[in-house]
């Protein structure tokens, strides 16, 4: 876990004192990579009394083509404007182009976050 807290400093440059400790929903994680392979989840505390579900790999995503929503099989990755290493390490982040059963498809979901993954399919 990460904790980048609040600057130490004021826009001034004078310095700013601790009012109080760090609290537990201010740590950060690290990225959930969520890659192309047999399914496995991780739920995870999140603020309040709320979880969420981390998806660390997966091979379903839910197509939606004009109006239907398909259940299709992922076989590749083929863009990620996010990260250019992704693509050759299948990781799926939002707006990552998948290449499904069903043809290509652009994430819409955020997989690490929602443990889903919903995309739309590209016309080509």
């Amino acid at each position: 876990m990460q904790d980048q807290g609040r600057s130490t400093r004021k826009r001034t440059g004078g310095r700013l004192k601790n009012v109080r400790k760090r609290r537990k929903n201010e740590l950060g994680r690290l990225p959930t990579e969520t890659q192309v392979g047999e399914p496995r989840f991780r739920t995870v505390d999140a603020r309040g009394n709320d979880t969420k579900t981390r998806a660390l790999a997966t091979n379903v995503a839910s197509v939606n083509e004009g109006g239907e929503t398909v259940s299709a099989e992922i076989e590749d990755v083929v863009e990620n404007e996010a990260n250019p290493n992704y693509v050759r390490r299948n990781i799926i982040t939002k707006g990552a182009v998948i290449e499904t059963s069903e043809g290509k498809a652009r994430v819409m979901s955020r997989p690490g976050q929602t443990g889903q993954v919903n995309a739309v399919l590209l016309k080509d």
